[in-house]
């Protein structure tokens, strides 16, 4: 649409006449003497008096004179007439009234979101695919389970140090920066590990997959801190879950892709697909990504008002903007002293406890307890991580839903969501646990898949839940709670293996424990918590 310019007569040339606007969805009055740019659906714009004002999702400009005013109305308002179809009014007393009808806002924040969730598949590919390529490699080098324990917890030595430090950064610096550089050392690291396992040598496998772990450590705190600065409060359980949905798929990817690769590429096969392909992302998401969505040439202004301007909308840089002046560390000590601060803490203690045991386990356990072989085991495995994926989307449109049509309130919300999350898992693991080793394949994986399909609601409860206590430190609440869950998922998984190997392979053992802490977090979760602001 051309822009089209209507000069018409002023009602009244009094300083103190207004002029009032009407958008599709709230009425508005806006003084004469002041210029607002409003993005999204209809615009309108009343110029008036000089000085320049930024807000949230609108600009407002004050002139000292008639004159002053149609100039610097013209300016604030004359890059957005360019870029779309404006319909302008300018009165005799230099009021100037524009409006833009039928921009079409852009979904660039989709492609960001997108884009992380690809990123978090192959963050869990990576990772995964050791639980397969484990197998034949312990099987070369004469391992027993405490050794592949031992391979398979070294990931989280690294993993343990970084999330908190690269919430922090994130935060200061921005997800895209860091998650950047996370991806290319975790794919370099992934490139080598084949290399170094095949040599013989343990300690250079384990130092390999420390590193990867360090870039790791980094993912979920900037998926989080990218996710707070790209999506509003409205959308926001969605963006985390289709982001875990791609955490997820990462683990059924990588278990089904696994045993097809090594037999094709030998054990180098799996693991140089799948580092080519984190280096690759990494350029594309240096060109594409931005820090904050204003700062993109494909986001509209509709869209950006979209993002910022609802209730809950985004993070701005001028939001961050006084934490990133300072210069200075979060106030952990003010953050740590907050009882929902604990309640995310414990809630990724407890998800991690049981998502790494499950993780690193899981191919063991169906070739153990249920008898099938690696291909089979593989791909027994890689059901419920399939299930979980979808599951989590499931979860997140059901938590907007409660939210935005049901009228529950946050706090509520995410007090059930959450809960969903910890008891059902907790009963799954009892009845496997309880029952388990008379169970066919196909009862004892619909079990396990149940169990993590359960587990998914997790994305729409603890995992969104930082950005609600605290935006602005929402990269180093999650850091602080993924260091928890990595000491957690460092912990369980080695203590997994010595327990299997001291008990002669009793799963019952580890089944119940990892039940017993789900239901742990449940009752913390549910006592702790809260959807509402804590931190400003």
């Amino acid at each position: 649409m051309s822009a089209s310019v209507v000069v018409t007569r002023a009602v009244s040339t009094t300083a103190a006449a207004t002029t009032t606007t009407t958008t599709p969805m709230r009425r508005r009055t806006a003084r004469m003497g002041e210029t607002t740019v409003r993005e999204g659906g209809r615009r309108t714009v009343v110029v008036g008096r000089a000085e320049a004002m930024v807000t949230r999702g609108r600009t407002v400009v004050r002139a000292s004179s008639v004159s002053d005013g149609w100039r610097r109305g013209w300016e604030a308002f004359g890059e957005t007439t360019r870029r779309r179809g404006t319909r302008v009014e300018a009165g005799a007393d230099g009021a100037t009234t524009a409006t833009s009808e039928g921009a079409r806002a852009s979904a660039y924040r989709f492609v960001v979101v997108g884009l992380v969730a690809f990123a978090l598949m192959l963050c869990n590919a990576d990772r995964v695919i050791m639980s397969v390529a484990g197998v034949p490699l312990a099987a070369a080098n004469g391992w027993g389970e405490r050794a592949v324990g031992l391979v398979q917890s070294s990931f989280l030595w690294g993993y343990a140090l970084t999330p908190l430090i690269g919430g922090v950064l994130a935060d200061r610096y921005g997800g895209k920066i860091v998650l950047g550089f996370g991806i290319a050392v975790w794919s370099l690291a992934t490139l080598v590990t084949p290399f170094v396992a095949t040599s013989g040598s343990l300690g250079a496998l384990l130092a390999a997959r420390a590193v990867m772990g360090l870039g790791e450590g980094v993912a979920l705190p900037c998926m989080n801190n990218v996710i707070s600065r790209w999506v509003p409060k409205t959308e926001r359980s969605r963006a985390v879950a289709v982001s875990m949905g791609g955490f997820q798929s990462g683990s059924m990817i990588g278990l089904l892709a696994a045993p097809a690769l090594l037999a094709y590429g030998g054990i180098p096969g799996p693991f140089i697909l799948f580092g080519t392909l984190g280096l690759v992302w990494a350029v594309i998401w240096n060109f594409v990504a931005t820090t904050y969505p204003k700062e993109s040439k494909m986001v509209n202004a509709e869209e950006l008002s979209y993002i910022v301007d609802n209730p809950g909308g985004a993070l701005t840089a001028l939001d961050q903007q006084t934490v990133a002046e300072k210069k200075t560390p979060p106030p952990f000590k003010l953050l740590l002293s907050k009882a929902p601060t604990w309640a995310c803490i414990i809630a990724n203690f407890v998800n991690n406890w049981a998502i790494f045991i499950l993780l690193a386990w899981m191919p063991l356990y169906f070739k153990q307890v249920v008898g099938l072989n690696l291909r089979e085991a593989a791909w027994f495995s890689a059901l419920p991580w399939a299930t979980m994926a979808a599951s989590g989307v499931v979860a997140g449109t059901l938590a907007d839903n409660l939210i935005n049509s049901r009228g529950w309130s946050v706090t509520k919300t995410r007090k059930f969501i959450q809960s969903v999350g910890f008891i059902g898992p907790a009963v799954c693991l009892i009845i496997l646990a309880a029952f388990g080793a008379d169970m066919t394949a196909a009862r004892a994986v619909t079990t396990l898949t149940v169990a993590m399909g359960c587990t998914a609601f997790t994305q729409a409860g603890f995992l969104v839940n930082f950005q609600e206590i605290g935006p602005k430190y929402a990269g180093a609440l999650h850091g602080m709670a993924n260091t928890a869950g990595s000491i957690a998922g460092m912990v369980g998984t080695f203590a997994t293996g010595a327990v299997l190997e001291a008990t002669g392979g009793n799963w019952s053992a580890v089944l119940y424990v990892t039940a017993a802490v789900y239901l742990f977090g449940a009752a913390t979760w549910v006592t702790m918590s809260t959807g509402e602001r804590v931190f400003d």
